[in-house]
């Protein structure tokens, strides 16, 4: 993969990760990456998110979500490839 390549992570991160500002925190850090997708909360209890960019951005995108928000306990980040849909901004649904 060369450098600036675009590439699509879709995650599901789990553990104490709903409630305490997971969403949010994870929209400042992607307009800080310059990344595009949308993050959620979802009914069992996990965030799920997709970061789309540029390939170093996404990898330290990841790297962050197995720390997340200071009042977050991360146990764990699942993480699946898929190619680039062209998502535009970043939304916390």
């Amino acid at each position: 993969m060369a450098e600036g390549d675009r590439v699509r992570a879709h995650l599901w991160v789990s553990g104490r990760v709903q409630g305490v500002y997971f969403r949010a925190y994870t929209g400042d850090e992607a307009a800080f990456r310059k990344l595009a997708g949308w993050v959620r909360n979802t009914a069992d209890g996990r965030v799920e998110a997709v970061f789309e960019g540029e390939a170093a951005a996404v990898e330290a995108m990841i790297d962050w979500c197995h720390r997340g928000s200071p009042a977050a306990d991360v146990r764990a980040v699942e993480v699946i490839w898929e190619a680039p849909r062209g998502e535009r901004g970043f939304h916390v649904r």
